[in-house]
């Protein structure tokens, strides 16, 4: 099917609602912290549920895009989306800004998960591949620019203002939706379900071995970048006494990687193909989660030390990302919102856990965020060896 060469743009402008949510509200933690007395790691709980959020919004909007179409649960997701993030402006706690951002959650998981969908209603395979990394590309500005637009943000107003530039963006996104968005779904391949037929379709899903394994490889390695995500601004503020803007600039140069070698896929992939590219990829992520713990335990205090293995693990997920997504959906086709929500579920509901968890433990030092790391790099490196290899 011939699709305009603008609509992976488009697409990657609607999924980045996802870590521009995420990423401009990171190196907000301290001032979100001093803001309502709370203790240290107390935002990182904001963040988790906002994972919490997203996984549980995933598992309805696949559903419901496989029965209205593509273009209608966008529009009101990201009108969800708005509505809840002027509630995060206004929160007076962190407890109703964490209720504020896991409602703002559920609304942005439609623009997470039907994009994807959108990918396989067009293209298949290789191609699929292809159009995913271009969505990656665009999808990718959002880390660069959105730790940079909060830290300025913050320079000239409070936290509370990065909510609001976000309930803008997604009503700019909505009008987007309602202009551009061809509906890629037509209505004679659209289901209706009831909850049991659901239920045995994600069932069904689950037991197809190529979406079993992809969607466990790409759920660990969310789980090791989600474990970044949530330890990576204490511990380069706090631990090494960044700025906000300081910290921007690591994350941005973190996120170049992503962005570098999701373009380096596309041109990898007619040469090795997918499979070959994640087995490679897969242990040089280990690698580098490895050196990281190394470094974080050793108490070898050294800037650089950190940010080399740290760049090196989310630089491979420009390679991850891609193929983990197609591989999962590539038996799919009439089915590709449920499959694509089942995927997302898993690797947000980890990502809530790893958020959690690095909240718990954060003490200004690497250790805790590379151990989770490592967790998911050897999670992802297992499930490797069960995928199939065709």
């Amino acid at each position: 099917m011939n699709f305009p060469t603008w609509l992976p743009w488009l697409l990657g402008f609607l999924t980045a609602i996802g870590p521009a949510s995420i990423d401009m509200y990171l190196p907000a933690f301290p001032a979100i912290e001093t803001s309502f007395a709370a203790p240290e790691g107390a935002a990182q709980i904001t963040l988790a549920t906002y994972f919490a959020g997203l996984a549980v919004g995933q598992m309805t909007q696949g559903t419901l895009s496989d029965r209205f179409g593509r273009r209608a649960p966008i529009m009101v997701g990201t009108l969800i989306y708005a509505a809840a993030s002027v509630g995060s402006a206004l929160a007076p706690s962190i407890f109703w800004l964490s209720v504020f951002r896991a409602i703002a959650a559920f609304g942005a998981a439609a623009s997470t998960v039907i994009p994807r969908a959108v990918v396989r209603d067009l293209a298949t395979g290789q191609a699929a591949a292809v159009m995913m990394s271009q969505l990656t590309l665009v999808l990718g500005v959002a880390p660069i620019l959105a730790p940079s637009l909060g830290g300025v943000i913050l320079i000239f107003g409070n936290w509370r203002w990065i909510f609001w530039v976000l309930a803008a963006y997604a009503a700019l996104c909505c009008v987007l939706v309602w202009v551009l968005l061809p509906d890629t779904l037509p209505v004679e391949r659209r289901t209706r379900l009831h909850p049991g037929e659901q239920l045995a379709r994600y069932g069904a899903i689950l037991r197809e071995r190529g979406f079993r394994s992809h969607a466990a490889m790409g759920c660990a390695a969310s789980f090791a970048f989600f474990s970044y995500l949530g330890g990576s601004s204490p511990v380069f503020i706090r631990g090494f006494g960044l700025s906000p803007s300081q910290y921007a600039v690591v994350f941005g140069l973190c996120a170049m990687g992503l962005i570098v070698n999701s373009q380096v896929n596309v041109r990898l992939l007619p040469r090795f193909g997918p499979h070959a590219i994640l087995r490679v990829v897969g242990r040089v992520h280990l690698c580098a989660t490895l050196a990281l713990v190394a470094v974080a335990f050793s108490q070898t205090h050294v800037f650089l030390l950190v940010l080399l293995p740290v760049f090196v693990a989310v630089s491979c997920m420009g390679f991850i990302n891609p193929n983990v997504v197609v591989g999962a959906l590539a038996r799919h086709a009439h089915q590709a919102g449920s499959a694509s929500a089942l995927m997302g579920t898993g690797q947000f509901l980890l990502g809530a856990v790893g958020g959690l968890v690095v909240g718990a433990f954060t003490d200004g030092t690497p250790r805790a965020m590379a151990a989770l790391m490592l967790a998911g790099s050897i999670g992802m490196v297992v499930a490797d060896l069960f995928r199939p290899r065709a």
